[in-house]
């Protein structure tokens, strides 16, 4: 499938998707925020490993695009809406996936940027980023998982902080305070990127999922319903392929070859 403003590209195991409308800082339109639901449903499917967003040009993705929604003859209401509810959807199939979702932020994470930046399972920030929040500078409130994921990565008080002040964190504050795993120099952006989704994609599919489901709903579960799912997925890989190639790897002193 081809679509008007991302790169879409499967290798194997790793899908990767670019936002593609650079000159516009690439902002969420309502063709963007669809195509983003599209683009997760297809690769949300068996075989599908790794998948990597990153944004192309010097932005990673600036927001919803403010000119776009002041034109809209929906009025802008119901133009936001759409594009929200379209964009959480995307966010929600990247969520429930079984596969890892890498995000490369290349540059300037603003708004929904900024949310759609620290939803990945992991979180590869270049050196020249930047994460900031801008929606009540706007006189717009946070969309895009923002209010889900920021109070747990870095806690109540300072997700208020980013919401209602707007500060803007470099690459490393992001990193001290929880929001990025990996701070790298943009030139060696896309190659720890890539090494890092090979890792992953030679790794069990099974096992990386059952990690994301337990990460999941570990905030809602008391301790005894948390280790009961643990015993259940870690019971259920012992017996998949993945767990017996595993295993078996161990025991002959020879490197696994997961599916």
């Amino acid at each position: 499938m081809t679509y008007e403003t991302l790169q879409f590209e499967q290798s194997g195991p790793i899908a990767r998707i670019t936002l593609n409308r650079p000159e516009a800082a690439n902002g969420m339109n309502d063709v963007m925020t669809r195509e983003l639901a599209q683009v997760a449903a297809e690769v949300d499917a068996p075989g599908t490993k790794v998948v990597v967003l990153s944004g192309a040009g010097r932005f990673f993705c600036a927001g919803g695009d403010l000119k776009a929604m002041a034109a809209s003859a929906l009025g802008p209401g119901r133009f936001v809406r759409g594009i929200a509810n379209d964009l959480h959807r995307a966010i929600a199939t990247f969520a429930r996936m079984d596969a890892v979702l890498i995000t490369a932020v290349n540059g300037t994470a603003a708004g929904a940027g900024f949310s759609l930046g620290i939803s990945g399972d992991l979180v590869v920030a270049a050196k020249s980023a930047s994460f900031t929040m801008a929606y009540t500078k706007a006189g717009l409130s946070p969309d895009g998982s923002a209010s889900y994921y920021l109070p747990r990565l870095v806690g109540a008080r300072r997700a208020a902080d980013l919401m209602l002040t707007n500060r803007r964190l470099s690459a490393d504050e992001a990193q001290d305070w929880g929001l990025v795993n990996y701070v790298v120099d943009d030139a060696d952006l896309a190659a720890r990127v890539d090494a890092l989704a090979g890792d992953i994609a030679s790794g069990s599919a099974q096992s990386a999922a059952a990690v994301k489901k337990l990460l999941a709903v570990s905030f809602d579960n008391g301790i005894e319903s948390q280790m009961e799912l643990e015993s259940r997925f870690i019971a259920a890989n012992a017996e998949g392929p993945g767990g017996r190639e595993g295993i078996d790897a161990f025991l002959n002193k020879r490197a696994p070859q997961f599916d």
